[in-house]
């Protein structure tokens, strides 16, 4: 749908004035702070503008930002649908990047101008000249713009595949011998811009993480993006080195190592978002694999209805948290949320009269008010070193990553038997499997059953994009295997994924938890002391199971069946 452009008469020039009412608005707004404020003030002092950098330093987010220069400026905000998909001038690409600017509709009288900094008057003095008209200014995001220059101009100097045309070839194999040639070219401007084109996509399509991975003939980049690989665009393979030095270079790690794993973090200011980068490099057969594990606290929800707790489910883990001392346990595969579930009973029970320790490997997210601890092997830090000295810190509440072995899990039940609450996940398949687990660990029975309060388990599965989803009615086949039709009254209704640009044509958008949580009662206690099968624990507790919970999810329309299906065929 076509809008008029406002007509608005804007003062083109970064002044004092702007800054203040940019600064006031934010702060209104709530989405920034005056401490922020006050030190974005003085970097901005002999450098850019305000607004310049609160988003370099990503203190604000550019749709923030984007947002409140449309409402001071009274400037319309174009959204994606607004860019053409041809070029509208002729002109130069390079410089519409530069400029961050994208014209979107061509007119008798003016030519509507998407523009990142509508406070640019040389951009729009620029575009002015070159199109020989007068230019209505839009505020656009720097990441519709770059990608409508990318699809309307398609000159490649964009591209992640051509970046490399502007380096020299001298060969990967002498490169990864040459340990200084190989700095050198981690430092070239074209690899730099490819490595941040990388993040910042990956930012954009909301991956968890990054995948570069080296083989023969190629380099593999792959996004995970909703718990799927993607591949992306590859870059060239002669710049297979090159690449990885320079992720290493950010991550600092020691880029003449290549024969040992290594293990660093990256802090960026990505789109105007401050984002953590925890990176993993692996010594493989055609060189190193890089994951970086993207950690964007601003993206992280520490609600339980958002992550897929409502209802019993929320109830019967509730129950287990508020108790004042013993375990409650978190189960589940890698990349499950079983973190993110632990961070977020930690934000509940935070209190200013209650001390909160954590012992993690690695540390994901801070928290405010929570004293978090990095356990260090390499130097005897472990989980169990480490509690067994948390302890006399006199915690009420201690979190600790994962119980690994017998050592971890004797002394997190001491804890408990003590007066404190422990929160700790665990690989298992399911609720009911998690006592067979610690059982065959070494764990005493009797111990088991005086301090573990509940045991969650959990899976994440795609939700459905909202804007491209479609009902339709499931086969009689599928609703007597599943037996829907004791769980929702008919006529039943089911969605499936399309595709859309909303979802990148996935159909999916984002991820929601699906649970089962088993409360420790006294007949299950019962049960424990007798080993029982776990089938038999599971049907004495009487709780949904997680295949419930997700068929609920899917006659909602939160999800498919399929999804459901795939994440717990294993439990």
């Amino acid at each position: 749908m076509e809008r008029a452009a406002t007509a608005v008469k804007i003062d083109h020039r970064a002044t004092p004035a702007n800054a203040d009412a940019i600064g006031a608005h934010l702060i209104e707004a709530g989405k920034l702070d005056a401490v922020a404020l006050k030190r974005a003030r003085r970097v901005a002092q002999d450098g850019p503008a305000l607004h310049v950098v609160l988003s370099r330093l990503g203190m604000v987010s550019d749709a923030d930002l984007a947002a409140a220069l449309a409402h001071l400026l009274d400037l319309p905000l174009a959204e994606p649908r607004d860019y053409p998909s041809n070029a509208l001038v002729d002109g130069s690409a390079k410089f519409l990047r530069e400029a961050r600017v994208m014209p979107l509709a061509d007119t008798k009288e003016t030519l509507r101008l998407a523009m990142a900094d509508p406070l640019d008057s040389f951009a729009i003095n620029a575009v002015e000249l070159l199109a020989g008209k007068p230019v209505a200014p839009w505020v656009g995001l720097p990441a519709d713009i770059e990608a409508a220059i990318d699809a309307a101009y398609g000159d490649g100097r964009g591209t992640i595949a051509e970046i490399g045309d502007h380096l020299d070839d001298g060969g990967d194999a002498a490169a990864e011998e040459d340990v200084a040639r190989l700095r050198d070219l981690a430092s070239e401007a074209p690899v730099i811009r490819l490595v941040n084109k990388l993040i910042a996509r990956a930012v954009e399509q909301r991956a968890s993480d990054i995948h570069i991975e080296p083989f023969e003939n190629q380099l593999r980049v792959r996004y995970r993006i909703d718990g799927v690989l993607h591949v992306v665009d590859t870059p060239p393979s002669q710049l297979r080195a090159a690449v990885i030095s320079r992720v290493k270079l950010m991550a600092q790690l020691n880029i003449a190592e290549r024969r040992l794993p290594q293990d660093g973090r990256i802090k960026l200011a990505v789109r105007g978002k401050e984002i953590d980068f925890r990176v993993s490099s692996l010594p493989t057969m055609h060189g190193e694999s890089i994951v970086m594990r993207i950690l964007d606290r601003g993206s992280v929800q520490l609600d339980f209805a958002a992550l897929g707790f409502r209802g019993e489910l929320l109830d019967r883990y509730l129950a287990a948290l508020d108790q004042p001392n013993g375990i409650v346990l978190v189960t589940g595969p890698t990349g499950s949320g079983k973190t993110t579930t632990l961070y977020t009973s930690l934000d509940r029970l935070n209190a200013p009269e209650k001390k909160l320790l954590t012992v993690e490997d690695p540390i994901e997210y801070q928290l405010d008010g929570v004293n978090q601890l990095q356990v260090k092997p390499q130097i005897g830090l472990t989980f169990a070193a480490t509690l067994r000295s948390i302890l006399r810190q006199d915690p009420d509440i201690v979190m600790i990553g994962e119980v690994r072995d017998l050592e971890t899990a004797q002394i997190a039940m001491q804890a408990a038997l003590t007066g404190h609450l422990v929160l700790s996940t665990l690989h298992t398949n399911n609720a009911a499997g998690t006592v067979a687990r610690l059982l065959e660990m070494g764990v005493e029975d009797y111990l088991l059953t005086a301090t573990v309060n509940g045991i969650a388990a959990q899976r994440l599965v795609r939700t459905l994009c909202p804007a491209c989803r479609e009902p339709y009615q499931p086969p009689d086949a599928l609703i007597d295997q599943l037996q829907l039709d004791h769980v929702a009254d008919a006529p039943i209704t089911l969605h499936r994924p399309i595709g859309c640009a909303e979802c990148n044509d996935t159909g999916y958008r984002g991820r929601i938890g699906i649970a089962e949580m088993l409360l420790i009662s006294d007949e299950i206690r019962s049960l424990i002391l007798k080993r029982v099968a776990a089938t038999e624990i599971q049907r004495a507790s009487g709780m949904p199971t997680m295949l419930q919970d997700g068929l609920d999810k899917a006659l909602a329309g939160e999800t498919t069946i399929e999804e459901v299906m795939r994440v717990t065929r294993d439990a």
